[in-house]
């Protein structure tokens, strides 16, 4: 069994391999998710770019974008093959190439189209199937629509639902303001999972704090962190300190610097970009003494030409005098 009872969501274009590498540094237990992966990328595309990982991220969750059961029946034969421990569904994001596609949030109009997925889906793979969605899309966004979209998901036999508490405008919300401007409705996910005990409910959206997360989980299984944590990834070590207690594996700060500077120079030995790598970790020293001048020189260093590992060498030391008291 994967406990959720803290997770890092699925975000496009940050929680890559790299990404998800650095923040297993940063929080041993916390479950990780891909960024969202078509079914289309990896039926037609290369499906080693999309999906190699390091064996050191796990625990990782895939996320896959699509509706066609039969493709996400097959990619997630594919998550199993490749070692993931969980393939979830994306009902949530509100994109216009995501609802084009037929994907994402649109998809909570049809839950029978859901129950296929997920279905089909199970019938290929020992892994746990998720579905992550919204509290509701357009004007269909009253409590009852989402009870009886989890009712019908759930007897396809999914078990797990991770809801994002905002609706989701399908028109006229650029994705990031459908972040932001909806407002939160935590309460309706309470009353999911007291409508739903059996069920195994997690909550999404505008989770901050390490307060805010213990004020979730006396409602709910598990909570996931998004941008909160993309932006100072110290938080999901403070959630885990406090809300599952002591881990022999939580390192400090620096200590999770100098192990991902091992990682770096593996990765540029292999040909990657020292900016690829050093994008995710900008917020390590998050309201420490030193941490703007670290984010400067990885900034202004990193995306230079022939940028290697001395970059973040030097980096750290901007910051190493405020380490003995940081953690």
């Amino acid at each position: 069994m994967l406990d959720r009872t803290l997770s890092v969501a699925p975000m496009l274009d940050r929680t890559d391999r790299h990404q998800r590498y650095f923040m297993r540094l940063v929080a041993p237990r916390t479950l990780l998710y891909t960024e969202m992966v078509t079914s289309g990328a990896l039926v037609h595309g290369d499906v080693a770019r999309h999906l190699d990982f390091h064996a050191a991220e796990r625990p990782v969750a895939l996320q896959l974008g699509g509706s066609d059961p039969a493709e996400l029946a097959h990619c997630a034969r594919l998550a199993e093959e490749w070692g993931y421990d969980e393939v979830n569904l994306n009902v949530g994001c509100p994109s216009d190439r995501v609802q084009n596609g037929r994907f994402g949030a649109c998809l909570m109009a049809e839950p029978e189209l859901v129950a296929e997925c997920v279905t089909a889906m199970q019938e290929t793979t020992a892994l746990p199937v998720t579905v992550k969605h919204r509290i509701g899309i357009d004007h269909t966004d009253d409590y009852p629509h989402m009870r009886d979209f989890v009712a019908r998901v759930a007897r396809a036999g999914c078990t797990t639902f991770i809801v994002h508490a905002r609706k989701a405008w399908l028109q006229g919300l650029s994705p990031r303001e459908n972040r932001e401007k909806p407002p939160l409705r935590h309460a309706e996910i309470h009353r999911l999972k007291r409508d739903f005990p059996q069920l195994e409910i997690l909550t999404n959206g505008g989770l901050s704090t390490v307060d805010h997360m213990a004020e979730q989980l006396a409602h709910v299984d598990g909570v996931m962190v998004g941008r909160a944590a993309y932006q100072d990834p110290w938080l999901m070590a403070e959630a885990e300190r406090r809300l599952l207690g002591a881990h022999p594996d939580l390192l400090d700060r620096r200590q999770v610097a100098e192990h991902y500077l091992a990682y770096v120079e593996a990765e540029l030995a292999q040909g990657a970009r020292l900016q690829a790598l050093t994008r995710h970790i900008l917020g390590l020293f998050q309201g420490l003494p030193g941490a703007r001048a670290w984010r400067r020189h990885l900034s202004e260093n990193a995306p230079r030409p022939g940028a290697d590992a001395d970059v973040l060498r030097q980096a750290l030391a901007k910051v190493a005098p405020s380490l003995e008291t940081a953690d």
